[in-house]
């Protein structure tokens, strides 16, 4: 009887136990957390690589020089060695190939998208709950030789957007947007006056009636030859804003593929409308959109806040030749939207994330130079050089940042007012900004989502005959080249998507119900039972 009572309770906890684990395993990936070592020696000899992406501007990668050799003043015995791309996907394809043969990099600029798919592998990237929150060696720590943030002075927004599989698996480095840079001199010779907030109904318009042309085939506007009204410059970030401002479809946090959708049938067909008259291209079809808007063949660009150097007939950074550019008005302002009381705008911008190595001391050191990165000294410096906004609460209110702003237009390089107005687009919107769900297969989903309006542009282009066949054949072929079938349901996914929904967590809680009362029965039945055993 004893031992049919001992095993009764053994299987009530045993199935117990199993249905907890369905709650408790969800969203986690099966990592250990870093332990931090107890104290950071200067007699130990470390070498880290730092894989970094930079856009052929000399002075972030001077920048980047200067923060190493600083923070190697404030830790002698710790050597950085700086790779730079010129890309993040190659960065990406990099750290995949470089994790089978245990090279990967110490500390990487990148996506959150990416790090979901370095977590495939096992212990890759170290996850920095414990560093950030650690009292000697965590954000504002009493062993940090410099003057770093605390936890709190990073952007609770930003740091959010690191978190994956209900951890901090990357910090935030810099952020940026998208806004539209605009030919404000055209529109107004159009006849148009731009309004308080863009609309795309308004971009469209203003777009097809740049397209109307002399007797001399030369475009009224500009009379040149080339016009093109508007480029987008990431067609990407081109679907998944125009999703998120109508509420449609484009992913969730499980990695089920939710985009082709009515919504996104739409938008398709209004690209190629627009594709048709030559109203619309993209950068991948026409190049950059700065270079036509220079060059007076463009009206609205749609980029990065983080290329705002390059437009404008001023702009520093400017890739067309002088005898080339057109003087004229530009505005700068958020993207066009739906509905204009209620804006989305993308969230984008590089983070950083370390990668799990077998000596604790080299991890430590190169949380320590993550760190450094978030100095002010490091987050103004970069900052400053194109649009993009330092991720430190710090750093935004110190006063040297609040003197930069104030100075918009003093001069046409530090002080450029199309970015800092690009700049102060951001600080007045984080509210308003998103990011898409990072899971096993996000950054495929983006390309994904990109290539379908690249797809459409060049059909429409080449006459082809854009209709619903032709969008439901769009569909099957770039779910297959970016294997986005795999994606949906996949554990890796899962893995790092976070906690279950709550109607998952009352149907497990049910199911340990049930089992508990079935065990409790079992036991009570037992007990009852005759003791012909006995």
């Amino acid at each position: 009887m004893k031992v049919s009572i001992r095993k009764g309770i053994l299987i009530l906890l045993i199935a117990v136990i199993s249905c907890l684990s369905l709650v408790g395993c969800h969203g986690k990936s099966a990592r250990e957390g870093f332990e931090v070592p107890e104290s950071f020696s200067d007699d130990k000899q470390i070498e880290l690589t730092f894989w970094a992406k930079n856009d052929t501007n000399k002075i972030q990668t001077e920048i980047y020089e200067k923060a190493i050799a600083d923070f190697e003043k404030l830790y002698p015995n710790i050597k950085v060695n700086i790779r730079l791309y010129t890309d993040y996907g190659r960065i990406y394809n990099d750290v995949i190939t470089n994790i089978s043969t245990g090279t990967t990099p110490n500390v990487c600029i990148t996506y959150p998208d990416h790090i979901a798919t370095y977590m495939t592998g096992e212990n890759v990237v170290v996850p920095l709950d414990s560093l950030i929150e650690d009292k000697k060696y965590g954000l504002g720590g009493s062993e940090v030789r410099f003057d770093g943030p605390a936890k709190d002075e990073v952007v609770d927004k930003f740091m959010q957007e690191c978190v994956l599989a209900d951890a901090h698996y990357a910090m935030p480095f810099m952020r940026s947007s998208e806004v539209c840079y605009i030919n404000k001199t055209y529109v107004e010779q159009l006849g148009y006056t731009l309004p308080d907030k863009l609309t795309w109904d308004f971009i469209w318009e203003v777009s097809e009636k740049a397209m109307e042309k002399g007797s001399d085939d030369n475009y009224l506007i500009n009379n040149q030859k080339v016009m093109i009204p508007f480029i987008y410059k990431s067609t990407d970030n081109m679907m998944i804003q125009m999703l998120y401002q109508q509420n449609a479809g484009y992913s969730d946090a499980y990695g089920n593929i939710n985009i082709f959708n009515d919504a996104t049938k739409d938008i398709l067909f209004t690209v190629s409308e627009h594709a048709k008259t030559g109203a619309f291209s993209t950068f991948k079809i026409s190049s950059y959109p700065a270079n036509f808007l220079n060059a007076g063949q463009g009206v609205f660009a749609i980029d990065s806040t983080a290329g705002s150097t390059w437009m404008g007939s001023k702009a520093p950074l400017s890739d067309i030749c002088n005898e080339n550019i057109v003087d004229y008005e530009m505005a700068v302002m958020p993207i066009p939207q739906y509905d204009v009381n209620n804006p989305r705008m993308i969230s984008q911008g590089p983070s950083i994330c370390i990668f799990n190595k077998e000596d604790s001391d080299e991890v430590l050191a190169s949380w320590l130079f993550t760190q450094y990165l978030l100095t002010n000294e490091v987050q103004l410096a970069y900052a400053e050089t194109e649009g993009y906004v330092p991720v430190t609460l710090k750093a935004q209110r110190s006063e040297e940042y609040q003197d930069y702003l104030s100075r918009e237009g003093e001069d046409d390089f530090e002080h450029y007012d199309i970015k800092i107005k690009a700049t102060k687009i951001i600080l007045d919107n984080i509210d308003n900004t998103f990011v898409t769900p990072v899971f096993n297969g996000s950054a495929s989903l983006r390309d994904a989502s990109g290539q379908m309006i690249e797809d459409v542009t060049k059909s429409t282009r080449r006459k082809k005959n854009v209709n619903d066949e032709f969008i439901d054949e769009l569909y099957s072929s770039v779910t297959s080249l970016y294997r986005l079938d795999q994606i949906s349901g996949d554990e890796n996914a899962a893995a790092v998507s976070g906690p279950l929904p709550r109607e998952s967590v009352l149907l497990i809680a049910g199911l340990i119900t049930i089992w508990v009362i079935l065990g409790a029965g079992f036991i009570i039945k037992k007990a009852k039972a005759p003791k012909d055993d006995e």
